[in-house]
């Protein structure tokens, strides 16, 4: 029988044991860092002035004051429809699914910039605010033919 020992010095364990407890901090770092940064694409917008500028910054020229607020359930369960809205909301970084049977305003502007269709009364932008953070939106076209596209001017 062949009995081989090895001699670790204290340096050498002491050295691991630092680098470990280096990776450890730098994986916990990188995780606090992500759910902060993604605490920081939350938009609250709890205020006519918080939305009007969200809208600014989106490119859009609205109306002085929001034309519409109504209040929605968004429903447990998502039929055709909402699977093709929450698909939209998706593209934008939104998903509505994590606010089923939640309770939420949507606030209609009229857009007075849409490219040629400045000026032009069916032109809406919808912001879906829940809880005071923005969840969800639209720009869109009322008439018959319209057209559906994310908040951010294109």
């Amino acid at each position: 029988m062949f009995i081989k020992t090895i001699k670790v010095r204290k340096p050498k364990i002491f050295a691991a044991i630092l680098a470990a407890a280096g990776i450890i901090c730098a994986v916990l770092l990188v995780i606090a860092a992500c759910r902060l940064s993604s605490k920081n694409d939350i938009r609250e917008l709890n205020s006519e002035t918080k939305r009007q500028n969200f809208l600014t910054e989106m490119g859009w020229e609205v109306s002085d004051e929001y034309d519409e607020c109504k209040v929605i359930t968004i429903p447990e369960d998502f039929n055709e429809v909402y699977q093709n809205y929450n698909k939209l909301q998706k593209e934008q970084g939104f998903d509505l699914t994590k606010f089923k049977g939640k309770t939420a305003e949507v606030y209609t502007y009229k857009i007075k910039n849409y490219p040629k269709h400045e000026n032009e009364e069916g032109i809406i932008c919808n912001l879906i605010v829940c809880e005071d953070q923005l969840i969800g939106g639209d720009v869109c076209s009322t008439a018959l033919d319209g057209f559906m596209q994310g908040l951010r001017k294109g």
